[in-house]
């Protein structure tokens, strides 16, 4: 069994390979679910976040944390539903949260401008040149969101495993290839893969637990222990943040044990023990 991630463009036929897919496989599909849970840990309504997707990542530094808090519940919704495996993800940047996982299958669909401007004129019922504008402004934001979010650019095929091209590879074909790959040992579910994605998943729910206090803390797991380093904090207030961060983090369940490293702000440079976390 796999996990499988699929990037797409607006009516790119991406979501139509990933639902025909899911169900091919006997997977489940998700991409909206992952905004629905975000939005509720982040307390604002799914649209408010919805537009923020759609407008700009400047949108969400009206929050306290905003881009920190975003991509930590938007990872811990995702590393949750896809810990049960067979699941087909189309959605933002699931290949970037999921990189590390070994039985993951990640995959780019893309199509034809003139393709999609043809769809988006059929299902809109607006002009070709409205219509283009529309697309490019969609592809703008989505590269645009990569980048300056997870600092990555979602047009570069090294991310992916596959980049299916839809026009002379028609969608039943994407969709058969994907599912004679899938089928190959190298992203066959191990004890060992697994236990990568169990570890990725609590490290991602006590950084979810922390990023209001501690932004820019990093997180790793291993059997249960947390190991939370470069939490910087004045030095009048260094007991006060470990005990927070410690009483936080041992809340979270699965968590056996918590280390943290908090180090004084002067003291930036200085070896740190959890600089590789």
């Amino acid at each position: 069994m796999a996990i499988i991630t699929i990037s797409r463009g607006s009516y790119s036929r991406g979501k139509e390979v990933a639902e025909k897919l899911a169900l091919k496989l006997g997977y489940e599909c998700i991409s909206r679910d992952i905004l629905l849970e975000a939005s509720k840990e982040f307390n604002i309504p799914e649209i408010k976040l919805v537009r923020a997707i759609h407008d700009s990542p400047s949108v969400l530094e009206r929050y306290m944390h905003g881009k920190e808090r975003y991509i930590s519940y938007i990872k811990k919704a995702l590393l949750q539903h896809v810990q049960k495996d067979n699941v087909v993800y189309h959605g933002l940047a699931g290949h970037f949260f999921l990189t590390d996982i070994p039985h993951v299958l990640k995959i780019r669909i893309i199509a034809d401008m003139e393709e999609r401007v043809k769809e988006e004129i059929l299902r809109e019922n607006i002009s070709a040149e409205k219509a283009l504008y529309i697309l490019k402004k969609d592809d703008d934001e989505r590269r645009k969101w990569g980048l300056q979010l997870y600092g990555i650019d979602t047009w570069d095929s090294r991310l992916y495993d596959m980049v299916l091209h839809i026009k002379t590879i028609k969608t039943e074909d994407a969709i058969e290839m994907i599912y004679q790959t899938v089928q190959t040992p190298v992203f066959k579910t191990t004890p060992e893969s697994q236990k990568i994605l169990d570890d990725s998943l609590l490290a991602a729910k006590v950084k979810a637990a922390l990023v209001k206090i501690a932004p820019i803390v990093k997180v790793a797991t291993d059997n249960g222990v947390a190991m939370i380093g470069n939490a910087e904090a004045p030095v009048t207030a260094k007991q006060n943040v470990i005990n927070e961060i410690k009483k936080l983090a041992e809340e979270v369940d699965g968590v056996k044990k918590v280390v943290v490293a908090v180090h004084k702000n002067e003291e930036r440079h200085a070896v740190n023990p959890f600089h590789n976390i």
